[in-house]
């Protein structure tokens, strides 16, 4: 079985590059406890459009959808599930809001993260929910050819549980001595965690809710103003690549880690570089809604969507935007470019 090594494997990780990232996110920290003593107000818009961002992300990624409308009634707990996705959509809403508002009593033991998955799944039924995996599986991957085939072969399913207590132990034990960074250690959890692939479903979800957990206790509250899930998203085909990289000899416990943690630390640069952004612009709400609009365009270059409008001004209505980019357009400040989904707006020169 995959060593489970927290105690030499990290030093060989700080690499000048990674220390850098890591001091960039220290600074980052500093600021984010400002912002919440500061702009309480401004917090809270920031927090309940990021719960519907997470949610959707998250199971998008795996392939779980429903409308944007019904969505929005099932995070706002306004409506009921219609469906399987539907289901899996709320248990995911649930389980996000207990990381939110209880992260500081969530160890990350065994028992802990199968009361999770339990939850997760607390609308379905026939699903296992609260069970490690009864049946060996296999993560899979499709060639060129269209060709299914075997990517990595996580534990055997008589292994799980003991593989499971393992891997919280040391991890554990590993943050509670304090010889490295938490920054580096979570990425090394959440990828040993995704090798065991502990459940039959949910590995996915479960490993990105870990990840929000992890990252809270250390003191990084970032994901709940700004969806991580979404920036995984986001960058889905790069986060593919570097988990294929670093589960590459796995269970001969000769992976490197690294493409993973690099990833990871990037992702949360990401996200904080966007909560400062966003703070920013509902800093400045005594200004008129539509120079708000406009002042998207005066910070940020490149296509600019309503969806991108809509985060970085989540109080303003939809019917705002539409009519300030009217009015934008009609003063030549911006040009209107692609279709229906795909249109996208630009600043002119």
């Amino acid at each position: 079985m995959h060593e489970f090594d927290y105690k030499e494997t990290p030093r060989k990780l700080l690499t000048p590059e990674v220390v850098n990232m890591l001091t960039r996110l220290h600074e980052l920290k500093g600021k984010q406890d400002l912002f919440i003593e500061a702009e309480p107000d401004v917090l809270s818009s920031l927090l309940e459009i990021a719960k519907i961002q997470s949610t959707k992300a998250s199971n998008r990624i795996e392939g779980i959808w429903t409308s944007d409308e019904r969505l929005e009634a099932i995070v706002k707990d306004k409506s009921q599930p219609r469906n399987r996705s539907e289901e899996e959509i709320s248990g995911y809403r649930d389980v996000l809001s207990t990381i939110h508002e209880s992260y500081e009593y969530i160890m990350p033991r065994p028992n802990n993260i199968l009361q999770l998955h339990r939850d997760l799944y607390s609308f379905s039924s026939g699903i296992a929910g609260g069970s490690y995996k009864n049946s060996d599986n296999v993560i899979a991957e499709t060639d060129e050819d269209g060709k299914s085939k075997a990517r990595f072969i996580p534990v055997p399913a008589f292994q799980t549980a003991d593989a499971m207590q393992t891997l919280c132990s040391e991890f554990i034990d590993a943050l509670e001595e304090g010889t490295y960074d938490p920054l580096v250690l979570i990425p090394m959890f959440v990828l040993d965690f995704l090798c065991i692939h502990p459940f039959n479903d949910g590995n996915g979800r479960m490993s990105r809710l870990l990840t929000l957990l992890l990252l809270y206790r250390a003191g990084y509250i970032v994901g709940k103003y700004i969806s991580i899930e979404m920036l995984i998203e986001k960058s889905k085909e790069t986060y593919y690549e570097v988990l294929k990289d670093s589960s590459t000899e796995w269970h001969n416990s000769t992976n490197d880690y690294m493409p993973f943690v690099k990833y990871c630390l990037g992702i949360a640069l990401k996200g904080y570089n966007e909560f400062e952004d966003r703070v920013e612009y509902l800093h400045h709400r005594n200004i008129s809604k539509a120079d708000r609009v406009r002042a998207v365009f005066d910070h940020k270059v490149g296509r600019i969507t309503k969806a991108d409008i809509a985060s970085f001004c989540p109080d303003i209505s939809q019917t705002t935007i539409e009519r300030s980019l009217s009015e934008l357009l009609k003063e030549s400040y911006i040009e209107k470019s692609g279709k229906s989904r795909g249109t996208y707006y630009t600043k002119k020169d």
